[in-house]
């Protein structure tokens, strides 16, 4: 019985990262399950260590945060399995990616990381993402990692208004 509700698990988190326009993290995902309260923070954590063993999804690193990647052979586990998922719960995925649109498409559109360079210094790269492709995208060089570590975590509250003051800096010809 057990593996029937691992099997339900992981076909949500297929069905999640097909529904969605934009690229899921694991904590978004996370978010709407526990939520829901359809299982507990284990038995997800082995769902995905399942789905990414089995290559149903690829997870990639940005930062703090790890993000979900449906594959091939993870929309050919969906198709075959989708109708052992209540129809209920497929609107329920469905609604939640509508509403939380924008939230979701904020969360993955702004990004910042950093790494260090081979002189000691670090590079912090921050990205604003429009439709997959790069609004902006600037790479600032600082000395210190917890400067680097700084820079980051103030991009995702301040990009939209540094974004605004390069712009308009750069395209209105009033000085």
């Amino acid at each position: 019985m057990a593996s029937q509700y691992l099997t339900l698990y992981k076909i949500i988190v297929l069905y999640m990262l097909k529904r969605s326009d934009v690229e899921l993290s694991k904590s978004q995902i996370y978010d709407f399950i526990l939520g829901n309260e359809y299982t507990t923070f284990m038995t997800l954590q082995e769902a995905f260590g399942e789905l990414s063993d089995q290559k149903l999804i690829n997870e990639h690193k940005k930062r703090n945060r790890t993000f979900l990647e449906l594959t091939e052979a993870g929309e050919e586990a969906l198709h075959f399995f989708i109708g052992q998922m209540n129809p209920e719960i497929r609107l329920q995925i469905d609604a939640y990616l509508k509403e939380n649109k924008i939230k979701l498409r904020n969360e993955s559109s702004i990004i910042a990381d950093y790494n260090k360079r081979a002189d000691g210094q670090y590079v912090a790269r921050l990205v604003v993402k429009e439709m997959g492709e790069d609004l902006i995208n600037i790479e600032l060089t600082v000395p210190t990692e917890s400067m680097a570590d700084s820079v980051c975590a103030r991009w995702h509250d301040k990009s939209s208004s540094i974004y605004s003051y390069i712009t308009d800096q750069l395209l209105n010809d009033a000085d």
